[in-house]
């Protein structure tokens, strides 16, 4: 007898529907052969499955047993298709009856034949109701996060003998319904905070425009200024996630396997830091089994490259392309993925080699020469793509004596973050963008009014400085959400002469 039973496989942050294909024929010799492109993992499940099986109080008749996981030309990867092939035995010998063609089954077995923890279950409930399941059983330990998505009953499954009891009217199971509102907790005010931050008025007052403009920005000053700690603070001062990009982050870090059972969803944007070794296919994403990259996991977030001189220079030019087109791109022989990319790049660095050019007390070692070629690592073409260049003093006896007591919280800063927010939204989401950053050159045009003051202001700064007309473009967004944060319906001369002060690197350091 041949029986069919749906599951879902992954590729990259994307599900696929899968049929589990089962036929079992009488033998001397019994056999369990899987077909249809499994991998390794797959290929052991026949152990596992025979050990579930005796152990839920079943048996593996003897016979020669096949089965297919169809399509067939599609590689299957992973431990999700344990629980629809021993079903699929089992039905097809007749010992249980065969369940809904409405429903999918996803989760890998134990040997004991509970159903064990799975990545990826989020994607997989997603592409299960994109597919016209009416139904899904995952792990019971990943039931939360699945059962976010509406228009699918999501079932919890604990082991086999419950999904049976269930399949066959004995004892049903009842979906798991989760509210996204009861789901999101108002946090403890975060460690990260702004508040905690000893002077650096300026760069705090960068990291805002950076925020409320969703602005790529580079911190430059000697250790010890206090660039990391401002990084680590900007989340605490970005807008709230929408449910969209709570979906859409969270479908990321499923696939990931970083989602967990106290906290089955991403609701708050996610700040990723890099060290200077990684690979490009660790922060772009890849593999023989394609995953999310460091990229992707800060996506809607904030990606942090910490001493970004250090990085080589192929990781940092990787980076031009899901800047610019705020996706990547891995090729396959036969399929090619695409991993959303749309993150904050927040990078620090010292000013030269030693750290310490420009610094008052301590002498710098480093020769002209030296600064120059360290400077440049960060190329022309990845420095065009940071809006925000800010250059940090070092911090004083006085900065921590006398600021202490006036820094502002991170609350009070996300207010006006969340105003100019809503202002930006409110003109430029018929054009399709979600913040200044993201405004193409025919937008910049057609939406940012420059007062005829403001446009003499930046003439004379073009004609003074050779920028870029990508630096440029920059000058304005910049000047845009400078306007947005003062509730100004028109750019300024002020809020030009603002956002040019803050392209530290267009003007060349002299020592």
């Amino acid at each position: 007898m041949v029986t069919k039973i749906s599951s879902v496989g992954l590729w990259g942050i994307d599900g696929y529907k899968v049929e589990v294909e089962t036929d079992s024929r009488p033998a001397q010799d019994p056999d369990i052969d899987i077909v249809g492109l499994p991998d390794t993992a797959i290929k052991e499940a026949k152990n596992r499955i025979v050990s579930a099986v005796s152990n839920s109080g079943y048996r593996i008749p003897s016979a020669n047993i096949i089965m297919n996981l169809a399509p067939a030309d599609v590689k299957k990867e992973g431990t999700m298709f344990d629980l629809p092939m021993l079903l699929g035995i089992l039905s097809s010998t007749g010992q249980i009856a065969v369940p809904d063609e409405n429903t999918a089954f996803f989760g890998e077995l134990s040997l004991s034949g509970e159903i064990r923890r799975e990545r990826g279950v989020l994607a997989a409930v997603i592409a299960a109701k994109e597919l016209g399941f009416k139904a899904i059983f995952v792990p019971e330990k990943n039931a939360s996060e699945g059962a976010v998505v509406e228009g699918i009953d999501v079932y919890a499954a604990r082991d086999v003998i419950s999904v049976i009891s269930h399949i066959e009217g004995k004892i049903p199971l009842h979906p798991v319904k989760k509210s996204l509102n009861d789901m999101i907790k108002k946090d403890e005010q975060d460690t990260n905070d702004f508040a905690y931050i000893v002077g650096q008025q300026t760069a705090k007052r960068a990291g805002e425009i950076a925020a409320a403009g969703g602005h790529n920005i580079l911190f430059i000053g000697p250790p010890g200024s206090g660039k990391s700690m401002i990084a680590k603070s900007l989340p605490s001062i970005l807008p709230d996630m929408t449910f969209d990009e709570i979906i859409e982050t969270s479908k990321i870090y499923s696939i990931a396997g970083k989602l967990t059972e106290k906290e089955p969803l991403c609701v708050k944007r996610p700040f990723v830091r890099s060290t200077q070794n990684v690979s490009i296919p660790g922060l772009m994403g890849g593999g023989t089994t394609p995953a999310p990259g460091l990229i992707t996991l800060a996506n809607n977030g904030v990606l942090f490259l910490d001493e970004v001189a250090e990085f080589s220079q192929r990781t940092l030019e990787s980076l031009r392309q899901p800047l610019e087109d705020n996706i990547i791109t891995v090729n396959r022989v036969k399929k090619s993925l695409v991993f959303p990319a749309s993150f904050m790049l927040v990078c620090a660095m010292n000013p030269c080699p030693c750290g310490y050019y420009g610094h008052p007390t301590v002498p710098c070692r480093c020769k002209e020469g030296q600064i120059e070629k360290y400077l440049s690592k960060i190329s022309g073409p990845l420095l065009d793509r940071i809006d925000l260049q800010v250059a940090l003093p070092p911090v004083t006896v006085t900065d921590i004596s006398e600021n202490r007591k006036l820094a502002e919280s991170s609350a009070e800063i996300k207010k006006r973050v969340d105003a100019a927010r809503k202002r930006q939204t409110e003109r430029i989401s018929q054009y399709g963008f979600t913040c200044n950053a993201k405004l193409s050159p025919k937008a910049i045009r057609e939406l940012c009014v420059l007062s005829s003051e403001a446009t003499a202001a930046l003439n004379r700064i073009m004609e003074k400085t050779s920028v870029s007309m990508r630096s440029y473009d920059k000058i304005i967004k910049i000047a845009q959400t400078i306007a947005d944060l003062a509730a100004s319906d028109v750019i300024l001369p002020q809020h030009i002469m603002e956002a040019s002060y803050f392209r530290t690197l267009d003007k060349k350091y002299k020592k």
